[in-house]
């Protein structure tokens, strides 16, 4: 994805060659090549690394994630799992309250299931307006800012202002008192999502959130490798043109989608999760060895 950064390594060989590799922000791709391997039912748990994320009460460098996938399952499914998830956290930390800050979440109530649109709609936003052939029109939505107090930057492109309104706007009232599910995300935030079969504008993504803060963003998996390609080729011009950086496409894994079957797939923040059911401040707080 465009915003994420990892961390680089060097590889040398006996000869003294070297090649550059990464530590990984998601388990994802490797888990998808055992999709097309033959797994049905996998879950990875285990420490991922993302750079650039450090100095906030809500992200560190390293942190836990829980990431599964079922073949044959709608993404719908992955809703239960995670509603599955805040109860068993809940019940571990021997609570019946999430908590983050002032916020509240009662971790045994039924999410709440939102579509994107709809809670843009509730700000005076007509969000899937804005979006054309699968792509958004950046001057459209920049005329609907004025329902919301967020600020437009000439050079500010539709996701910078999707993403804006989200986070300042939106996000902090999701989750209160109980879950949120917001799916149905627009095609152009879809990552490696496939397209909705009720709407083309919108993909089958979602994101869980409690207590005003994101906990996990699951997807109905994208197989088609073209339009993958064309995915990756777009986020890596955006990532050049903002960071001066580009990520190699992995080949294996676009050789692998031709083989993998339908699929639906999770990552929830082991690390956040933690820190709501035990109510504490910070995810340093619940890290084993925070950097700092």
């Amino acid at each position: 994805e465009t915003h994420l950064h990892a961390f680089a390594t060097t590889l040398r060989d006996d000869a003294g060659s070297t090649r550059a590799l990464y530590l990984h922000t998601s388990p994802e791709f490797a888990m998808k090549k055992l999709l097309a391997a033959g797994e049905e039912k996998i879950f990875a748990f285990a420490p991922v690394y993302r750079n650039r994320e450090s100095g906030s009460p809500l992200h560190a460098p390293e942190f836990t994630m829980l990431e599964w996938y079922r073949t044959h399952a709608p993404y719908e499914t992955l809703f239960e799992d995670c509603a599955a998830f805040l109860r068993e956290a809940a019940t571990a930390a021997n609570t019946t309250t999430l908590r983050w800050r002032d916020k509240t979440c009662d971790p045994f109530a039924a999410p709440v299931v939102a579509p994107v649109w709809a809670v843009f709609a509730n700000i005076g936003v007509n969000l899937l307006d804005t979006i054309e052939n699968g792509m958004g029109n950046r001057d459209a939505l920049a005329q609907q800012m004025t329902f919301c107090d967020v600020r437009v930057g000439d050079n500010d492109t539709w996701s910078d202002l999707f993403s804006r309104v989200l986070v300042q706007c939106i996000e902090p009232h999701l989750g209160i008192g109980r879950p949120t599910i917001l799916c149905d995300y627009p095609v152009p935030e879809a990552a490696l999502a496939r397209p909705s079969p009720k709407d083309a504008r919108v993909a089958e993504r979602f994101e869980l959130y409690a207590c005003g803060v994101e906990l996990a963003n699951g997807f109905g998996e994208l197989t088609d490798a073209v339009e993958q390609r064309r995915r990756f080729a777009a986020d890596m011009d955006e990532k050049q043109r903002l960071y001066g950086e580009r990520y190699p496409v992995d080949e294996d894994f676009l050789d692998a989608l031709a083989h993998m079957p339908p699929a639906s797939g999770c990552a929830l923040g082991f690390d956040r999760l933690v820190m709501l059911a035990t109510g504490a401040a910070r995810i340093d707080d619940v890290l084993w060895a925070p950097l700092d």
